[in-house]
């Protein structure tokens, strides 16, 4: 009886132990986003003088304002959000189309494409073919040539093509005897199941294109399809010194991903847990 209320005992100081750890964690992890956000909404002379810690300093909504009034960034915003859409939209349609038939004994020779896929995961053709290669195809200066190469990465396939095989074969086996075809399958059975899945790809594609600069730095000429991550890199270059307009941009870039992420947290946590075994 006694040494079980000493690992009780322990169990309770391991638990504060953990949570404390946790909450150093979460204390890291938030404090530079609430600074950030303090110091956009400080007075700008408060700002530069970084004496901004734990709260606002002079309540201002100027720089807001001023961003809100700037054009270009707005053009920026807009195209990045067709830009992320698209590459959205079109990889869960690639992905789906492409992991299915993966998942399938018949296909004849699907360990070799199996392969093939996989290879892109751990080598890259490398920058300087890959430009030439968009170039030679006409996608310079094209917002194809940002959208295509995010569709065509092969981890989502593979992502959807492990939760696919998690998916007891009994349902499938019973649609085909009714009669269904494999896209009625696909889209009426395996598809409603890939929830879990179907928004990690959805999230992790969103983070990847919103935050891309290389992509839309390299293939784009025309500032008129810059995306939000040059844009707000060429107005972080003319507002160098002033420290509220900083924060605010930062504040005004990094917003729609906290929500999307906050959104689709539970979808995601379950969609990774799956495609990597966890349980």
């Amino acid at each position: 009886m006694a040494q079980t209320n000493r690992i009780r005992e322990g169990s309770r100081v391991a638990d504060v132990i953990i949570y404390i750890v946790l909450g150093i964690i979460c204390l890291v992890t938030l404090y530079p986003m609430y600074y950030v956000f303090i110091l956009s909404i400080s007075d700008p002379l408060q700002a530069a003088s970084m004496q901004v810690y734990l709260y606002p300093k002079g309540f201002y909504l100027d720089s807001y304002k001023l961003l809100f009034q700037d054009g270009s960034l707005w053009r920026s915003y807009l195209n990045t959000l067709l830009y992320v859409v698209s590459d959205t939209v079109l990889m869960l349609v690639v992905c789906t189309l492409c992991a299915y038939p993966l998942t399938s004994n018949r296909l004849i020779g699907r360990k070799v494409v199996t392969l093939f896929l996989l290879i892109p995961m751990y080598f890259s053709g490398g920058l300087i073919p890959t430009y030439l290669v968009m170039t030679k195809l006409g996608l310079y200066n094209n917002i194809w040539g940002v959208i295509l190469p995010v569709v065509t990465t092969t981890t989502g396939i593979f992502m959807y093509r492990q939760h696919y095989m998690s998916i007891p074969l009994s349902f499938v086996e019973a649609a085909r005897i009714d009669g269904a075809n494999e896209f009625v399958i696909l889209y009426r059975i395996v598809y409603p199941m890939c929830k879990p899945v179907l928004t990690t790809i959805m999230v992790l594609v969103f983070i990847g294109g919103w935050n891309d600069l290389n992509g839309p730095l390299l293939y784009l000429q025309d500032s008129a399809k810059y995306t939000l991550s040059i844009g707000l890199q060429m107005f972080l270059t003319t507002a160098r010194q002033e420290w509220d307009l900083l924060m605010a941009a930062g504040v005004m870039f990094t917003l729609p991903l906290i929500i999307i992420f906050f959104l689709a947290q539970k979808q995601f946590i379950s969609g990774i847990s799956t495609t990597s075994g966890l349980k």
